[in-house]
This record gives structure tokens, sequence and C-alpha cells, in this order.
């Protein structure tokens, strides 16, 4: 500290008038009162110089450490100056930071000869409430300064109210600090911060939340949370029981809710923790993306039905294992499996029932490059026709009555894979026009969903009923069908394939045997002569019921066939109507009259082990649905 004008000044009146004791404290308010910070020192300093009569003031801080200072405000005869900065050894300002009053009325420049033109000092420690030295108040003069009980207690008001703005400016200083270290924290934070009103609007949201929300800073302010969730049953359910947790006053504990992203409207999950602020006026929220980890889950779920239903595929038996026939009806349509399967275009397959139109599906699937993938089955005339969505696409959580459980269905089943849709031709119209969607479009709504699912699958139909008469009776889609028909493959019946009957019963032969428990070695020459005779109405299917009964009924390694085995063939049941013309028959009355023969032959009778839906391979239901679409007339025989 050095005196910054050391040129003789004017006469200053030491004593104080009597009633200066009241008027120092209204020029300190008066002079301070609208003012703060750097303003308010140097109004101090000046306020301090003037009730005081000393012709120099400062307020000093330590500087880097604590052994140099540098003023805050410095008056020196009439007018602030610039600041200055000094080493604190060898001048007076060393022993106020020792937290000690120092006052030399006179002989400065002798005890402390940097301070030359200084004759008098007066300084005092400014400390925080924890008595920490913050920084010193100092007067100084070039004339004496007496100890005088009205100085002293003018100086320390002045020193008083310097110290407690002193302390709220290194207060606010760590304030800020800290709120910068905080907001540095809070907006890079890895996890989504969100602050909400209870009316879900954002008021705060950091990098990360609006990194997995997909939107702007701009986009913050007013942002309500609830526009991100998506307008589905299980969404809202989740999202309404956790913000009456919040409205409760009680936190969340990682809730799941599923939201959209604002930037793209794709599928976001994440895990959701909300805690009322204290004030009550404002929550606060974090959340963590687990997107990936639910689509994870929602693959296993997928994998786990499609390989609970591959299990269940593999449990069933299924007509052949593979194609058995070399006839020239065979090998034209084995031809236009091989052409049509290495492509990804939709199979009609039309034929009889029992003419193996599930094989040829299977054998398209297995030739094609979706071989890895499963091909997924349904049976559209084996479902009631409230079921038959549900079982195509799938139904959310709460959808209708009984949905307790998201169900995945068999097109998401077979994504990058082929779906079978047997007997398409039973498929209600209201949901022939869902279908037509997914065929144009790949795409369909689970029941009770509100966005669209996408998928890429190969679709091959096959039924045995004709479909453009369907088209005429307006009980099929045109546009369906000839979405459908783009690939059409006729399977023959296998009257049209005599030659292949002699594979077809060694095959099946060896098929039963064992699962029969039983040693065959062929077949009368007689019996194959009445099998290649025979006209099969019931086709493949009919053949491999007959063998199977007739290992049965064997008591020799050759097995022979009965004529009364054989509808129509024996003298006690009259020959089917369709024997000698059924060239010229319809599907319909071919499958008509093959039912009512076995009608006939078994009584009427329908389940059991000899009932007509045992011999036919069909379920009873689904017989007894056959004979009333067909206007089979008849009744039951004892």
């Amino acid at each position: 500290m050095s005196d910054p004008d050391p040129s003789p000044t004017k006469n200053h009146s030491r004593s104080l008038p009597d009633e200066a004791e009241l008027s120092v404290l209204r020029v300190l308010v008066e002079g301070t009162a609208n003012s703060t910070g750097v303003e308010f020192f140097r109004s101090l300093v000046g306020n301090l110089s003037l009730a005081t009569g000393v012709a120099n003031a400062f307020i000093a801080e330590f500087a880097d450490n604590r052994e140099r200072v540098r003023t805050l405000a410095f008056w020196s005869k009439g007018r602030i100056i610039d600041n200055q900065e000094w080493e604190l050894a060898g001048t007076p300002c060393e022993e106020v930071v020792q937290r000690t009053l120092c006052h030399h009325a006179s002989g400065v420049s002798r005890l402390f000869p940097k301070e030359q033109g200084v004759e008098s000092y007066l300084g005092v420690p400014l400390c925080n409430v924890n008595g920490e030295v913050l920084g010193h108040l100092a007067m100084f003069d070039d004339r004496v300064m007496p100890a005088e009980p009205r100085l002293l207690f003018t100086f320390q008001i002045f020193a008083a109210r310097a110290a407690a703005e002193l302390s709220r400016l290194r207060m606010a200083e760590q304030l800020r600090l800290s709120e910068e270290r905080f907001r540095d924290l809070f907006d890079e934070a890895p996890i989504a911060y969100v602050n909400e009103d209870l009316e879900s609007r954002f008021i705060h949201a950091n990098h990360a939340a609006m990194r997995i929300l997909g939107i702007t800073p701009e986009q913050v302010k007013g942002m309500v949370g609830m526009s991100f969730v998506p307008d589905t049953p299980e969404a809202q359910r989740r999202v309404k029981e956790a913000f009456a947790s919040v409205g409760r006053g009680t936190d969340t504990s990682g809730v799941v809710l599923e939201l959209r992203r604002k930037d793209n409207n794709q599928p976001l999950w994440i895990q959701w923790w909300s805690k009322p602020d204290p004030s009550g006026k404002y929550t606060r929220t974090m959340f963590v993306d687990i997107t990936e980890r639910v689509l994870m889950e929602q693959e296993q779920l997928r994998l786990k039905a499609q390989n609970l239903y591959l299990q269940e595929e593999i449990q069933s038996v299924h007509n052949f294992e593979e194609i058995v026939g070399r006839s020239a009806a065979l090998q034209r349509i084995l031809e236009k499996v091989s052409r049509v399967a290495v492509t990804d275009a939709t199979v009609l397959i039309q034929g009889e029932t029992g003419t193996g139109k599930e094989l040829i599906a299977r054998a398209i699937h297995s030739a094609s490059k979706r071989r890895d993938r499963p091909l997924i089955k349904i049976n559209c005339a084996a479902l009631p026709s409230g079921l038959i969505e549900s079982e195509l696409f799938g139904h959310e959580k709460g959808a209708f009555t009984g949905a307790m459980t998201r169900r995945i269905g068999r097109f998401e089943l077979a994504d990058r894979g082929t779906i079978f849709l047997d007997e398409i031709g039973e498929i209600p119209l209201e949901i022939q026009a869902k279908l037509l969607r997914v065929l144009q479009e790949m795409e369909f709504d689970r029941v009770g969903g509100t966005h669209p699912i996408k998928v890429d699958v190969r679709v091959i139909a096959a039924t045995n009923r004709n479909l453009l008469q369907a088209v005429a009776d307006k009980t099929f889609r045109e546009d369906l069908y000839y979405r459908l028909n783009v690939f059409p493959v006729q399977t023959p019946p296998l009257r049209d394939r005599h030659g292949d009957i002699p594979l077809l019963v060694r095959f099946l032969t060896a098929k039963f045997a064992p699962r029969i428990g039983k040693r065959i070695e062929g077949i009368g020459a007689e019996s194959m002569r009445r099998l290649e005779a025979y006209p099969w109405p019931g086709n493949i299917r009919e053949l491999e019921n007959l063998i199977e009964r007739a290992i049965i009924l064997a008591d020799q390694p050759i097995i022979e066939i009965d004529p009364e085995m054989l509808p129509g063939t024996g003298s006690s049941v009259p020959a089917p109507a369709i024997s000698s013309g059924a060239g010229n028959s319809t599907l319909e009355e071919v499958e008509r009259q093959h039912i009512l023969t076995i009608l006939e032959k078994t009584r009427w009778i329908i389940e059991g082990p000899n009932g007509a839906a045992r011999i036919l391979d069909l379920n009873p239901s689904t017989l007894r649905y056959r004979i009333k679409k067909l206007g089979i007339r008849g009744e039951r025989r004892q």
C-alpha cells in the first residue's frame, strides 16, 4: 500500500459535532442503500472518508494467495481511483489480516519504510460468520490520526457493513459456482432428468432427456409429458397409474412406460422415477432408455411363442414327411413348385380335400430362401369367426373381454418366414379386408392396437372351394382372390394318380406298422388291384386311414383289403354316385358325396374311435360345420 497522492492536502478537522454519531448511520444507510457489490464498496469508502474526515479509504481482499491483496474500491482525496494490488509484507495491512485492529496514529512511514508519505493508518479485518478473514477495511492519511472514540466508532460501523457485503458476495459466488456445477451435472448427466409442473408440462429437461425423447431445447418449455404417450390401452393405463402415484405424494419405483419419440414417432420405452418436490410446485423426474431391452424381450417372447408353435407342429402328425409318387400329374406339380419356390410370389393351392395341399406348401417353403425361418400354419376353418382376427394379427392386453395379456399373432410369428393359410375360403368377409391390407402393404394392426406393425411374410394359401364361384356368390372378395392367385397350383386327386398308389401303400405301411407294433411285409396282389381301381373320393387322406386300419386288423405279414373296407365296393353298401362320373363332378359335390358315404357307413356316428370324424381325419366340430354347409341331411341310426 502506498499513498496514491503524496502531495500536501488541506487541513481536516479531527473533531465531530455532537449530532455526528446519529448522522454517521444516516450517511452510511443513505449512501449505500441502493447499491451492492462494487458500487456498494465504492459508495462505502467514499462515505467513510466523508464521515471521518480521513483522506484515503479502501476495501481489499486477498489476491492469488494470502500474501498479496488487491482493492475492491479505493477512495483517495475526494474521488475513486483505480484498484491496486500489493504484497502484504512490510505494510501495516499485514498486521490487520492477522485478525487484529491496527491503528497507527502517526509515524507509519518510519515503521514501514515502504509507506512513504503516510503518517497515520487505521485498519480492521473483515470476517465472515465463521471468523474466516476475507479481506480488510483501512484508512490512512498524511497527517496524524488520533484514537478518538467517535472515529473508532464510525470506522467500526462501516467495517461491519463492509464485512457483511463481502460475505454476501462470497456466498453468492459460491452459490453461482455450485449452480454451474449442478447445471453441468444436470445437463450432461447420462440419465435423463426432467422437471415437470403438476399439469405434466416440462419446466427443464437435460440433454439426455431431449435426446431420448427426440426434442430440441426450443421445444422443452411447456412440452406436455402426456403427449409422448401412445393411445393404446396398456400405455394409457401405465402412465395414469404412475401419475396417480405422484399425485398422492408418493414416489414411483421404476415404472416402465411406453412412449413415442417426437422427431420420428418411433416406439420408445423408458424406466421412469418421479418424486414431488418438497415445495409441491413441480415434480422431479428421471428416466433411462430401455428400448433395446424391451425390444429384445419382445423378440425373445416372439421366439418363445414361435418355438412353442414349432414344438406343437413337431408333436402333431402330418400326412407325410415327404412327397411320394412318380406320376405325370405329380411331376407337373413338382416342376411348378421348383419354379415358384425361389421367388416370394404368393401361391394359391387348390384341390380336393386330402390331396396334400399342406405338403405342397411345405415343399415350397423348404425350397425357398426363407427355409431357415419358420413356416407358420393356420387352419382358417377350424377357428370361430370371432377368434380368427386375433389368431392372425394378435391383440393388445385389454382389447376385449378375456384378453389378459398381449398376444402375438401368426403373421408376426411368421415375420421373414412363410405363413400357410389353409382353408382360406372360410375366412369371414370382414377379416378378408384386413388380410388384403397385409398382402398389399405388409402391415397390420393388432386387435386393440393403434399403430401398424410391419412384417415381411410370404403368403401361401390353400382351399378346396371354388373361389371364383365364391366371388360370384359375394362370399369372397374379388380383389383378395386376385391378390392370392398370383401363382395358382392345382393338386391332382388320387384318382388321377393311380400309378402312385403302390408307392404310397408301401410308404404308409412303413410309416404305420412300427407305430402299431406289427411286422408287415407287403400287401396282397388282389388287394392292390382293388386299391388301384377305387376312385378315392377322400384322396390320400382316405388311403392313409385305410392302410392304418388294415394294419391294425392284420393277423399276418401280408395285409389284405377286404371289399367291405372300401365304400361302394362291397355287396352290403351301395356304390357312391360319383364313381362313374367323378371326372365331371365339382369339388363340392365330391366332398358332399364322400362325407355322406362315410356317415352312412358309420350309421351317422360322428365322434368316437369308429366315428366319421376319425375316418375323415377331421375335428368333430369341423365335420359338423361341413355337414351343415354342404346341406347334408340324414339321421343318426342306432
